[in-house]
């Protein structure tokens, strides 16, 4: 059995790990725990300062907000299990945490001296604590492991966080999705070996939860091998569609020695002889491997039945082949992805233009699905996402020893992990213009060179490219290469906002089917009236998480109304939709409201007179005025 290291021990293997550089140093394995290490070297691999604060931007109120109505249901099944472990956070100076799969936090309760300290880390709702950003922490790395993990002290990745025990798990929908973590965090100068127990007692409580949700006429087996266990959350569950196995607890899947793959594929008769009556009374029947367990099956419940929480179907059966689902466009622009489709399969670079959210990424997959590339790679690269330090050694790979921190044996990079399929890079128009000249040549030779002297590699992709960004025009101002821009720009496909299709009613009705394929759901009439009308400034990124959020919301057989609607959309019919007539009415009640020859009025006459020359494009507007969307959208509503 491994023993708890001391915190000298840790101090030690961190200076050989990060002074040293020594990732299988003697000090280091006997120090770490096998999960803990492999987090410190995938933090390494990423080139993470670990002698840093890392910089962490939270989300405003109102993005919070957002999300947290989306993940309403998590957080109502959460919450009786936050309150209990809350009575101990008080006593004991810690904070009790609630994240989504990503390690977005969501909920934080606790003492409110170490919630004091612990904001000065940025452990507190909407900042994200996943391990690509934070580190080697309780949540990020319980989320990639896939398994409850405690990280005291000097084992967090950054030094500041060295004031942190953490102890988090990942919570499991019956799915086998990782819908969110549970984390118990308090000061690394007190004892916290109880809390890992804590937390894993309180998961298992709520992954118990979700079984007391309506299952759509399914027959949910509850059985224990143990009598008294039965009707407790250490009970095992399974939920049968018709004979086949389509949900299950963890529990359940280990009682009969199966893994999450049996979903959609084992029946009932490859685990158990035959299934109890459905009457709720206790019965005996034998296990795949002859026990006697003690089980109950529930009653289907039918349309009549309980209508509490989101009663969605599984995800598609294993053995079933998904359709795939293209991107939602105008006719005119399939036109031009079809063109695109021929332009790779000619070898020639293709360039998606389009404001955020209009789905330039789901084009793409839809181009490299539709071409003899097929059956290749795709690798998606967002050039605004990776740090600038970074980006590099990303792209190009490089040799072993290149760089402090870099992975042993080097890495060959995304360009080579793309060879034989497509290459996407988002975003181009944010990449360095040093990295610009790197990528040129690379077009040109079609070869890449590693970072730290090595051999030139020949590759073989297709380039698609994307960006929000007036490239032309950043060209000719000298932000973005002239010689790339050619390059990447043989092709150019523009992509249509949401607002210009011609029925929006008809492309969210389909939108929502394609989410939320329950029959039982649906939207009224007067619901899909205020989403049709509505600008969606956010485009179908925004349209798709307001309709998860509304599905989550619905109950079945009772369409969602316009009462259910966020307030900025409820109230779409009172306010302009054409940002031309509001730019123009703004400047107006602007002009009675100032001198006509203060900054203020002249700022705002300069907007509208863009917009104008836009053709009301707001995004084209904003980038050729060199501000953000959202200032312009504040700027005119306000003036």
């Amino acid at each position: 059995m491994r023993t708890e290291p001391t915190p000298r021990a840790v101090l030690a293997a961190r200076k050989q790990f990060f002074l040293q550089g020594r990732a299988e140093g003697p000090l280091v394995a006997s120090a770490l725990s096998e999960p803990i290490l492999r987090s410190w070297q995938r933090c390494a691999a990423r080139g993470l300062d670990s002698a840093a604060l890392p910089r962490l931007e939270p989300l405003t109120s109102r993005e919070l907000r957002e999300v947290s109505e989306r993940h309403e249901r998590l957080r109502r099944l959460c919450r009786p299990e936050i309150e209990s472990l809350y009575a101990d956070a008080m006593q004991t100076g810690c904070v009790v945490i609630l994240t989504d799969d990503e390690g977005l936090i969501l909920d934080a309760l606790g003492h409110a001296d170490f919630a004091a300290r612990a904001a000065q880390v940025a452990l507190r709702p909407g900042v994200f604590w996943g391990e690509s950003s934070t580190g080697t922490n309780a949540v990020g790395t319980a989320l990639v492991e896939g398994l409850p993990i405690a990280v005291h002290g000097g084992e967090h990745y950054y030094d500041p966080h060295g004031i942190l025990s953490c102890s988090a798990a990942p919570i499991i929908d019956p799915y086998g999705r990782t819908v969110g973590a549970l984390d118990l965090s308090g000061p690394a100068a007190v004892d916290h070996r109880h809390a890992l127990g804590l937390v894993r007692l309180a998961v298992e409580q709520i992954e118990h939860r979700f079984f007391d949700e309506d299952f759509g006429g399914r027959r949910v087996l509850r059985f224990q091998a143990d009598r008294a266990l039965l009707g407790t959350a250490r009970e095992g569950v399974l939920v049968f569609e018709d004979d086949r196995l389509v949900a299950a607890s963890r529990t359940g899947l280990d009682l009969v020695g199966a893994g999450w793959s049996a979903l959609g594929v084992l029946r009932a008769g490859e685990l158990f002889e035959g299934l109890p009556r459905a009457d709720s009374a206790a019965h005996v029947l034998r296990g795949p491997d002859g026990r006697e367990l003690y089980c109950r099956l529930d009653p289907p419940a039918g349309p009549s039945g309980s209508t509490a929480g989101l009663r969605l179907p599984p995800p598609p059966r294993h053995e079933e082949r998904p359709r795939e689902e293209g991107p939602l466009l105008r006719p005119a622009d399939r036109d031009m992805v079809a063109r695109a489709v021929r332009m790779v399969e000619a070898d020639v670079p293709v360039l998606i233009i389009g404001e955020t959210g209009t789905g330039k990424e789901m084009v793409a997959h839809d181009i490299h699905r539709r071409t003899g590339r097929a059956g290749g790679p795709f690798v998606a690269v967002n050039c605004a996402a990776i740090p600038e330090t970074l980006i590099e050694a990303e792209l190009f790979g490089y040799e072993d020893g290149a760089f402090t921190g870099a992975r042993r044996h080097g890495r060959k990079g995304l360009l080579r992990e793309a060879e034989g399929g497509v290459l996407f890079l988002d975003e181009i128009g944010d990449m360095p213009l040093p990295l610009q000249s790197r990528l040129l040549r690379v077009l040109q030779e079609r070869e890449v060179a590693p970072l730290g002297g090595g051999k030139p590699v020949k590759v073989d992709f297709a380039l698609v490219c994307a960006t929000h960004r007036d490239l032309r025009t950043l060209a000719e101002a000298g932000g973005f290469r002239s010689d790339l821009y050619f390059r990447v720009a043989h092709y150019t496909l523009e992509l249509s906002p949401l607002r210009a299709f011609d029925d929006r009613a008809a492309t969210i009705a389909h939108l929502w089917r394609r989410l939320v394929p329950d029959e039982r759901l649906s939207l009224a009439p007067d619901c899909l009236d205020r989403l049709a009308t509505y600008g969606w400034p956010g485009n179908f990124r925004q349209l798709a998480g307001t309709l998860r959020a509304l599905a989550a919301l619905a109950d079945p057989f009772r369409p969602v109304g316009p009462d259910m609607l966020p307030p900025e959309i409820r109230g779409a019919d009172t306010r302009a939709t054409d940002w031309r007539t509001l730019a123009s009415s703004s400047a107006s009640l602007h002009s009675r409201a100032a001198p006509p020859e203060s900054l203020d009025t002249l700022t705002v006459e300069a907007m509208r007179r863009m917009l104008d020359a836009c053709g009301g494009n707001v995004s084209q507007a904003a980038r050729r005025l060199g501000i953000n969307r959202s200032t312009l959208y504040r700027r005119l509503l306000n003036a």
